[in-house]
């Protein structure tokens, strides 16, 4: 053994080794990383028939109506300007009829697919309904039976003489042997009000039932379109002071005794502009002020004026709207009974017997009720049978007298 090594320091080599020395620095390498990463994208883009560049695709078979080219005589199988039904004819014509034929339908939606094995796109048509988006349906409203008021259109008799209680109205055509038949009309009040009871009376009572709006619901015009749609009569309740008001108040513009004629004449139009399309109008909760001549009489000769007709709701046995309506050449029909005044089916039940008897007596008869649930079932079980008793289930302008003036 060497002395050096006996002297030297444990753990110490005599001489220290290096590491072999890189022919590149660091930032040298990350650039020959760069440059080869490049290469092989250019390489890929060049070499490889990928439109999609990897991205992971699903192959569709789309075959389309007449989108598969038909073979020349040669037997080529390339797609060539040939349309049937068009040889001969010049070559505009023929380039504007495939440019007609590449328009799609109105109402048609164009899904493009793309082919994930070639990459092209196609574009497939997908129809819509041929006749398009249905138009809204027009207003059955007559232009010229309305009028301008400060709060909208009111009804009016037109220039030729044509009254909204006849252009509105929906007769029955009796046949022979039951135009003498005792007539029943009944009127359903509240309509709008209620959502379950509106519905009802739409899907459940037969079209002779007259119904009456309340001007306080939303769409208006819309619901009595539907009601003139499927063949009711459509009245237009107006809000009347009742005995006990204020404490029982009927609601907004409510045509009160206090008021002068001319102010109620003029809540009376802003009530006539809520909707149009109404043969008449009828009382709502009006007891004191149907009893009362001095109010009663201006509001139903400007009724009379604009070509309605009046019903008494048959609220007050007081009410004079008999003798007013007469004394204005009005037409008017009396409610004779309030069907549901005790709102239980047996009590429904017996008013209806009840308006059969004075149908029977005087020839017609008026029944009231309101548009709720239990109501509306029990008038349509009626309504199915009452025909087949001798009566006859009328509108409410076919029971509608003009009085004569006194």
């Amino acid at each position: 053994m060497a002395s050096d090594d006996l002297n030297a320091p444990l753990g110490q080599d005599k001489k220290k080794k290096r590491l072999p020395k890189l022919p590149l620095s660091g930032p040298q390498i990350m650039a020959s990383v760069l440059g080869l990463s490049g290469l092989v994208v250019v390489a890929w883009a060049l070499f490889v028939n990928d439109p999609l560049g990897g991205e992971p695709t699903a192959v569709v078979s789309a075959k389309l109506p007449g989108a598969q080219a038909k073979p020349d005589a040669d037997g080529d199988g390339k797609e060539h300007a040939r349309h049937d039904g068009a040889k001969g004819a010049p070559a505009d014509a023929v380039a504007e009829a495939t440019a007609k034929a590449a328009i799609p339908p109105p109402g048609s939606k164009t899904v493009t697919i793309i082919d994930g094995s070639s990459g092209q796109h196609q574009d497939i048509v997908i129809p819509g309904n041929q006749a398009g988006e249905s138009a809204a349906p027009k207003s059955s409203i007559d232009q010229k039976l309305l009028d301008t008021t400060r709060h909208g259109a009111a009804p009016k008799i037109a220039a030729d003489g044509t009254r909204p209680s006849a252009a509105y109205a929906r007769p029955r055509v009796l046949p022979a042997n039951r135009k003498d038949a005792p007539r029943i009309a009944i009127v359903i009040g509240g309509i709008g009000i209620s959502a379950s009871g509106t519905a009802d009376a739409f899907t459940k009572l037969p079209a002779p039932v007259s119904f009456a709006v309340a001007p306080y619901g939303v769409d208006l015009d819309k619901l009595a379109e539907r009601a003139r749609g499927e063949n009711h009569e459509v009245l237009l309740q107006v809000p009347m002071e009742p005995f006990d008001y204020p404490d029982n108040d009927p609601g907004p513009q409510t045509l009160l005794t206090t008021l002068s004629g001319e102010q109620n004449v003029d809540r009376l139009q802003w009530l006539m502009s809520r909707m149009q399309g109404y043969v008449g109008l009828t009382g709502f909760m009006g007891g004191r002020f149907s009893s009362s001549d001095q109010a009663l009489t201006p509001v139903l000769r400007e009724t009379a004026k604009r070509g309605l007709i009046y019903v008494d709701d048959g609220s007050s046995p007081r009410s004079v709207a008999g003798q007013v309506a007469g004394s204005q050449g009005l037409p008017f029909a009396k409610t004779d009974l309030v069907l549901d005044e005790t709102p239980t089916a047996v009590e429904i039940d017996r008013a209806l017997a009840r308006l059969e008897l004075l149908a029977r007596d005087n020839g017609s008869a008026v029944g009231m009720a309101t548009a709720q649930p239990g109501t509306i079932a029990r008038i349509a079980e009626w309504a199915k049978t009452v025909e087949s008793r001798g009566f006859v289930l009328v509108p409410v302008t076919m029971v509608a007298i003009k009085a004569k003036s006194s």
